[in-house]
Formats: structure tokens, sequence, C-alpha cells
């Protein structure tokens, strides 16, 4: 079960990012009054791509996975590298943030300097984004069961284009949450917590709200989600969809119901149902209507069967404190 929830994961990223890309930036009302309750992967719409096609959301991530494979090693300039070229086939949907980060680099900005050089110079409430948590499940499958590996490489990863800790901790939450799922952990997302007590108070909080909907203390009424872009509530919905959800389908729907951020907060929820419930139930219709769906269930089996190291740079980065902003 724990290498079908691996596989789930991957996978249940790429349907969530497939079913949400043609509906982004729609209300909730809007896309109901024009397809109903999304459960089919839509063509056209939002960006103009045929059904089944996946965003950077999935791109990204793929990228990571790649290179993990590849190098057997998180290596952040190598991840860099690879952000770089993709960035330069001129994807259809990229972020701001990103793809200033990515324009500099690709003009020979450090990897380690570019991202928190633009953290600092924008405003708060634009430097926040979902942008690195959106990518970085690959990391939950290669370090499973290594917790201050996964601590740092979901941190340096984050930095590289999203410096700020409440980006760079969310993806330690998500990451110590999709572990705790593969691993059959009875509470993923209340160890995940104890994991990680230094995270920013605003995002904690936004997850111990989800423990107490989780363990019958709150009800869904009581939770002001919201799916702006904004990491913090990314996360929270995410995480509510896909750990409340009676099944990985209706996680996912419901998720991408919200409208806004679709594709994102799809592909995020996505990672956690996957992980949650595992491959097989992921319906087929999704599944095979994604392009990528084969190449993306290899790279999870490989993440899920490999060892993989962390390289030096990356633990010298976060110990020369460079990430505590």
């Amino acid at each position: 079960m724990t290498r079908s929830r691996a596989v789930g994961a991957f996978v249940g990223l790429a349907c969530g990012d497939a079913l949400g890309r043609p509906v982004e930036f729609l209300s909730p009302t809007a896309i109901r009054s024009k397809h109903g309750d999304v459960t089919t992967l839509l063509g056209n719409g939002t960006h103009g791509q045929p059904a089944g096609t996946v965003t950077d959301d999935t791109d990204m991530a793929l990228c990571i996975a790649e290179k993990l494979v590849t190098t057997e090693t998180f290596v952040p300039a190598l991840v860099a590298d690879r952000f770089i070229q993709w960035y330069e086939t001129d994807p259809f949907d990229i972020g701001m943030l990103t793809a200033t980060v990515l324009r500099r680099l690709s003009q020979g900005g450090s990897w380690d300097t570019v991202g928190i050089e633009e953290w600092a110079f924008l405003p708060e409430g634009q430097n926040a984004g979902n942008g690195s948590l959106m990518r970085c499940c690959p990391y939950a499958l290669a370090f499973t069961d290594q917790p201050d590996s996964l601590t740092t490489v979901s941190r340096v990863s984050s930095a590289i284009t999203h410096a700020d800790p409440r980006c760079q901790w969310a993806c330690v939450l998500l990451n110590f949450t999709l572990a705790g799922l593969l691993r059959g952990d009875d509470r993923p997302l209340e160890r995940a917590l104890d994991r990680t007590p230094t995270a920013p108070a605003e995002l904690r909080e936004a997850v111990l709200d989800v423990c107490a909907v989780l363990n019958g203390d709150r009800t869904r009424s009581e939770l002001s989600l919201s799916n702006s872009g904004y990491v913090v509530t990314t996360l929270q919905a995410a995480l509510f969809h896909g750990l409340t959800a009676e099944t990985a389908e209706k996680a996912i729907v419901d998720a991408v119901m919200m409208g806004g951020d679709t594709d994102t907060i799809g592909a995020v929820t996505g990672a956690i149902a996957g992980a949650r419930f595992g491959q097989q139930a992921l319906p087929d219709r999704w599944v095979n209507g994604i392009p990528e769906s084969n190449r993306i269930q290899t790279l999870a089996e490989t993440l899920f069967d490999q060892e993989f190291g962390v390289d030096r740079s990356a633990r010298e980065f976060v110990e020369s404190g460079a990430l505590s902003l």
C-alpha cells in the first residue's frame, strides 16, 4: 500500500493540476454555472490547452523528480539549472515571482541569493505565494524516512524562488504530512506539527485549525477557507480537503470547486489525497487522460525505492542562517 501511496501522491498532484487548469481564476459561481461540478478533464478554458494538460505545478515537480533521480542527491544548484531549462521552453503558465527569479538565474544570478533578494524587494501580500508548495511533493517520496534531510531540502528548494519563511515551512509541513501518509501514520498532520515547532505562527495556527476539525473540536463552517494563491491559505484548504474527504476524487473536485487558483489547490490537494488513498483511488479517466502519467508513475516509484542524499551546499546554506529571514 505504501508504494501505491507514493505513486498516488505524484499522480494525484498531476490529476488535480489538470482538473483545475481549465477553470483557473474563475469564481465558484462561474465554474458551477458553466460546468456544474468539474469531474472530468476539460479542454480549452483558461490557457486554451487540450484536456489533460498540466501546468507549471506538475512541470516543476517533474523537474525536481528528474534531477533527483539523475543525481541521487539533492543539489540545489542543479535543481535551479533544471528550472532554468524548463523556463527557457516558454511555458504557458508560470507565476510572476517564479518567472522573475528564473529570468535572473538564466542571466547568471546565483541560486542562493536571487530568491532572497526578490523576497526582500516585494511588499507584504506579494511575497508569500504558493509557487514552491505546489511542486515540493517529490521530496516527500525521496526522503520519507529522513526527517532532517526532508526539512533541509524542503526549505532550500523553496528558497530558490520563494524564500519567505511561510513558504519554506509550508513545504516542510506538507512534505512531513505526505511522508506520514506514506508510512501510514495515524495522525500525520499532528506529527508534522510536532516536527516543525519553529514554523511561523500564522502557518501553524492555520494547520492547527485543520487538526481541530479532524479531531472533532471544530466544524468546517468555522474555517474560513480561501484560495487566493497565498501559501498559508492554500496549505490549509488543501489539508482540509485532502484529509477530510471520503474519497480522493471528492477531495480534488471539492478543492477545484473553490475557484481562484484552481490548478494549484487541485495539485496540492491531489498529492495529499493520493498519498492518503493510494494510486488505485484516483479515477482512471483522469489518470489515462494525462499524457505524463506513465512518466510520473515511473519517477514516483524510483523516488520511493532509491536512497537519496543531500549535497553539502544545501546543508551549509541552512547552517549559514540565510533562510532565517
